[in-house]
């Protein structure tokens, strides 16, 4: 089996089979709500924070990397400018509904399913490089996302961010959501030290890689409720190409004035063009906003990335047409 066959085989058993199978374990009543955060703790907490180390460890520090942080910026506040400019959250009339359709705007699958998808194509290196834009989404989630929750849950009235923080902090700086930064330190300091990674920890990376997969996206999977499609998912296909078009090409024609290496040309756009990410639902979910509406474009968005924009991102990269590896 050669390698386009290999990687075409882990598309399925990693990205769309587990979807299959979370969804199934729903209708079936076989895993609980409980179980299912635990899983996808567990996969943050520690799965994650390990991979991160050991990919961290071989990554070639150099002054290009200082891009990801600006590109990951750049992925949430583009489609909000966008949706802000055109005024699309204004189509709802409720607060609640509005301060939904803004959180779903902003965030993107990038540490997950962006992760994956840049193993399966470049390997490990350009793992790492989605960790370092993924770790920036972090403070989105904890600095925009989750004040914006608060402000829509309280009508859009002026509460005060200052106060929102004053009474949250340790929940805002003290998150076991976090941990996988320690993993990024820990990687750099042996790299930049000189300390070589033992081969061995290369063959359980990429196991790691696999479980990681399933532990992340088996609980999407289960998440999903075709339900809802009925109710938002037409009020929210204008995310469509806000979220997977729009972003990639124009980080992409930034990048190439800075940087010429394939393997981040090609980390970036694929990072770029993710689909909505499950931290939406969680701020919908913590702040007492319309689920069901974020919901929709975060189903819309995960299936046409995953069905659609990868699968042609592999291909043009296989027949050379895109300035990737």
């Amino acid at each position: 089996m050669d390698g386009a066959e290999s990687r075409i085989i882990l598309i399925f058993f990693d990205i769309i089979l587990p979807l299959i199978v979370g969804y199934v374990l729903r209708q079936k009543n076989l895993i609980s709500n409980k179980q299912c955060n635990i899983l996808i703790r567990f996969n943050i907490i520690v799965i994650v924070t390990i991979l991160t180390f050991l990919s961290f460890w071989i990554l070639p520090l150099r002054g290009e990397l200082m891009l990801l942080p600006f590109f990951s910026f750049f992925n949430a506040f583009l489609p909000l400018g966008i949706v802000l400019a055109l005024g699309l959250h204004k189509r709802f009339h409720s607060k609640l509904d509005q301060g939904s359709y803004l959180v779903a705007t902003i965030p993107s699958n990038i540490g997950t399913l962006g992760g994956l998808c840049g193993y399966l194509l470049y390997g490990e290196l350009s793992f790492a490089y989605v960790q370092i834009i993924g770790v920036f989404q972090n403070f989105v989630m904890l600095f925009v996302l989750f004040p914006m929750g608060y402000y829509y849950e309280h009508n859009g009235e002026n509460v005060g961010f200052l106060t929102f923080f004053k009474k949250n902090w340790k929940g805002v700086f003290l998150n076991w959501n976090q941990f996988s930064i320690f993993g990024i330190i820990g990687g750099m300091v042996l790299s930049t030290i000189g300390v070589s990674r033992p081969p061995i920890l290369g063959t359980v990376f990429q196991s790691l890689v696999h479980i990681s997969a399933w532990c992340a996206l088996l609980p999407i999977g289960f998440l999903i409720d075709f339900s809802t499609l009925k109710l938002f998912y037409s009020r929210t296909l204008n995310l469509i190409p806000i979220k997977l078009i729009i972003p990639p090409v124009v980080s992409y024609g930034i990048a190439i004035w800075f940087t010429s290496d394939p393997i981040l040309l090609g980390t970036l756009i694929i990072c770029m063009a993710t689909p909505c990410a499950i931290n939406s639902l969680v701020t919908a979910r913590l702040y007492n906003l319309n689920v069901n509406l974020a919901m929709a474009p975060f189903i819309t968005t995960t299936i046409i990335y995953i069905c659609l924009l990868y699968p042609a991102f592999y291909l043009l990269v296989s027949l050379g047409y895109l300035p990737f590896k």
